[in-house]
């Protein structure tokens, strides 16, 4: 039985500014929710976002209202091991939340997973991968900066694909910072760049003419999000690989933009997907109509970078990646033993459940009073 849902905000400073065009991180904080059942088992599940409201419709704090007054009372006294009647109930009650869902169906799955003794994946259909290549994201704005910053990487083995948060300046300006990064790394990585939907359909075909000349890998949503008919344009019009991200809110989005033959990639979010289920009929979609796949992050800390990398492990083909470095970008961890990131790959946790165990003291000495 579903005894207790507590939830938490964590606060957690940023190891350097992340300038997004939609927001200028110094502090993430993580939404982290814990489920108690009655056998004794605890599962966790993580609904962090990015910039308050900046980046999507659900905040920190209306994550935590919401789950507290009126979704954990539709689960209470459920039955614990009945996962899908559990998130079968919320998706039918509740509109919208999807990231509030998805902590909710992790910490029910790392539940289920922990009593069957069983790492995540397995309930998932299975791993097919143990390790998976991790971007990192250069987002100083500073040209200097962020090769130093890539460099470094580089030589310290951790990551040799690097994406650059761009949209805030002009396209030319924006342009030039990123073809320097390019021409100072060479063939030693791959370049890609996010505009976080910052550009109009003419900037985005100045800009991708630009980047795609200099050997830009990767174009991820240059436009806005509701613009799908501008993101299925741009792919039309340019060899270079064009993501949705932003565009793609779950399975029904994913049917949509592969009707409209709009994206060559999706960027899989557990979160924006409204849980590790949709997210993984989102890849299947994907797989159905030739589309890539590359593992995201809402900048999530240890929980919710270990559930989608137990997501990303199953995928049959997982052609560009994924971009798994969240917990890499904070200066304090909530977890007993962090992830292991080596060899330029987070390697999957094989422990039961989600794999990672909280350090509840460090928890209740961070959260949010």
């Amino acid at each position: 039985m579903i005894q207790n849902i507590d939830t938490y905000l964590v606060d957690v400073p940023t190891i350097r500014p992340h300038r997004l065009s939609v927001a200028t991180m110094n502090t993430q904080t993580l939404v982290l929710v814990k489920v108690t059942c009655g056998d004794g088992i605890v599962g966790w599940g993580e609904a962090t976002t990015i910039g308050g409201l900046n980046y999507g419709e659900e905040s920190p704090e209306s994550i935590k209202t919401n789950i507290d007054t009126y979704i954990a009372p539709l689960l209470v006294g459920m039955e614990a091991s009945a996962v899908a009647k559990a998130m079968a109930k919320i998706r039918k009650t509740i509109q919208g939340n999807r990231f509030a869902k998805c902590a909710l169906e992790t910490a029910l799955l790392d539940a289920q997973a922990r009593r069957l003794n069983v790492p995540l994946s397995e309930l998932l259909g299975g791993r097919v991968r143990d390790a998976l290549p991790v971007a990192w994201t250069l987002a100083s704005g500073d040209t200097t900066k962020d090769i130093a910053e890539a460099e470094q990487m580089l030589e310290l083995r951790r990551h040799r694909i690097f994406k650059l948060k761009i949209g805030l300046r002009d396209v030319a300006a924006d342009v030039a910072h990123v073809l320097a990064i390019k021409r100072a790394l060479g063939d030693k990585a791959s370049v890609r760049v996010d505009v976080n939907q910052a550009w109009t359909e003419g900037d985005a075909v100045r800009g991708i003419a630009a980047l795609e000349a200099g050997g830009i890998d990767l174009i991820e949503q240059p436009v806005k999000a509701t613009n799908v008919a501008a993101l299925a344009r741009l792919k039309q019009r340019f060899d270079v690989a064009i993501m949705a991200d932003e565009a793609l809110h779950g399975p029904d989005d994913a049917m949509a933009l592969a009707r409209a033959d709009a994206a060559d990639v999706y960027a899989v979010k557990i979160t924006q997907s409204g849980g590790l289920l949709p997210a993984l009929e989102v890849a299947t979609v994907a797989r159905l109509a030739g589309i890539e796949l590359y593992g995201g992050t809402m900048l999530e800390g240890g929980i919710g970078t270990a559930a989608t990398a137990h997501v990303c492990s199953t995928f049959p083909t997982l052609a560009w990646d994924t971009e798994l470095f969240g917990p890499l970008l904070l200066t304090q961890e909530v977890l007993r033993e962090p992830l292991v990131y080596k060899d330029f790959m987070l390697q999957v946790p094989t422990g039961p459940g989600l794999g990672v165990e909280i350090d509840t003291d460090k928890l209740h000495a961070m959260r949010r009073k």
